[in-house]
């Protein structure tokens, strides 16, 4: 741990979440945006500090979202302007999510390559961690809340151009296994520096254990981000599972009880049952899965009409579905709910929830060293919860979150 400088920008103590464990007494230290010291406040160097603060509840390190399509009423894949998409980032960061994928849903290529640069912009800018493309290389049949008119078979040279305009933003990408050159898809991720997502899929078990194991290979050879590929929200956008025809969805879990995978679990109280988090929870390996919201734009806002890409949602009640259809169309909330949900209703460790809402996302985005914990050299990005797992104030970059 590097020396501590006598004089501190913010000393921040309560019972937090570290890398070790809930620490019941905690203090940070936190210079220039920077966390330079954290642990047992019995421990603590020296210092004189600027501003002090005690939380007492619960300070948990900044949450990181692997996959957002929007909120705030407004919508990744359908606000014109790098500009209008900030009302979604700013309406998740208000309640805890400090980082922020964004992420976009199938359409032709033209509005592809628009809206990768509107969100590079802002990737520049430091406004979001990264881009995840859910689409076009996905299953007709598993499609959910995606337009099947613009689901094509895989194309890695517009993996590439696409890659090319994000500047090194393009973080993850959707395809399914099954998908006509996925293969070349999966490779022409790897090599641009963005994992491979596995979903929206209608794929035998074979085919998708095929897959992970072609994106593991693909991942390590290159030395990109994550030496994991991920599986796109388990569950939702794939087969079902059956005793006689387990899918790819009990292959993607297989994977994650060895640490090959992460997978995503929605789990927000309406793509999965609590006992299915659980589940999952207890047989994957520690750290394989990865807490996310699928949020569009009604999330923090009210029941009503609105618009994913370019197919109408209804949302009533808090659930989002495909206007005049059943299919769910993304969530409504955010990721601290996840949490919460996961913690007080599946029953989930609160460190384990914890992590996979911070840490475990930020190691799929190679930003480990960075984000996602509470400890020396990350970004001081907290969120301070009452007892409840309700937020109170969020710090990014060691200031208050303001409205």
């Amino acid at each position: 741990m590097p020396p501590v400088p006598h004089r501190v920008d913010l000393a921040l103590r309560g019972s937090a979440v570290l890398d070790q464990g809930v620490v019941p007494d905690a203090l940070l230290l936190i210079t220039a945006g920077t966390i330079i010291w954290a642990g047992p406040a019995t421990h603590a160097p020296a210092h004189r500090a600027e501003q002090s603060r005690t939380h007492e509840g619960l300070i948990l390190p900044g949450l990181v979202d692997l996959h957002c399509h929007g909120g705030g009423g407004a919508s990744f894949p359908d606000s014109p302007t790098a500009q209008e998409m900030l009302t979604a980032i700013r309406e998740h960061r208000l309640h805890g999510t400090t980082s922020i994928v964004a992420s976009l849903v199938t359409a032709d290529a033209a509005t592809l390559r628009a809206q990768v640069g509107e969100l590079a912009s802002l990737w520049d800018q430091g406004e979001i961690a990264a881009i995840h493309l859910e689409g076009p290389f996905l299953s007709v049949e598993r499609c959910g809340a995606q337009n099947p008119e613009h689901i094509t078979a895989g194309d890695p040279e517009l993996v590439r151009e696409l890659a090319q305009i994000a500047g090194g933003a393009l973080a993850t990408m959707t395809v399914a296994p099954e998908t006509e050159d996925a293969e070349a898809v999966i490779r022409a991720l790897a090599e641009v520096g963005a994992v491979p997502s596995l979903g929206h899929t209608d794929s035998s078990s074979r085919e998708m254990t095929e897959a992970i194991a072609l994106a593991t290979s693909q991942l390590r050879s290159e030395h990109g981000r994550s030496p994991r590929p991920t599986a796109t929200h388990l569950f939702n956008g794939m087969r079902p599972i059956h005793h006689r025809d387990p899918g790819p969805a009990l292959a993607a879990l297989d994977a994650a009880a060895t640490g090959d995978l992460v997978v995503e679990l929605i789990a927000d109280g309406v793509h999965l049952d609590a006992r299915t988090v659980a589940h999952v929870f207890a047989v994957a390996a520690d750290d394989a899965v990865v807490l996310v919201t699928d949020a569009m734009g009604a999330a923090g806002m009210r029941d009503g009409q609105y618009r994913l890409g370019a197919l109408d949602v209804t949302v009533s009640g808090g659930v989002a579905t495909l206007t005049g259809g059943e299919s769910i169309a993304g969530g409504t909330a955010h990721l601290l709910d996840v949490v919460r949900h996961a913690v007080l209703e599946a029953g989930v460790d609160l460190v384990r929830a914890v992590r996979a809402a911070s840490v475990v996302p930020a190691a799929v985005l190679g930003l480990q060293d960075t984000i996602g914990s509470l400890a020396p050299g990350r970004r001081a990005d907290a969120v301070l919860v009452d007892p409840g797992l309700h937020v109170v104030d969020v710090l990014r970059a060691g200031r208050v979150v303001r409205p």
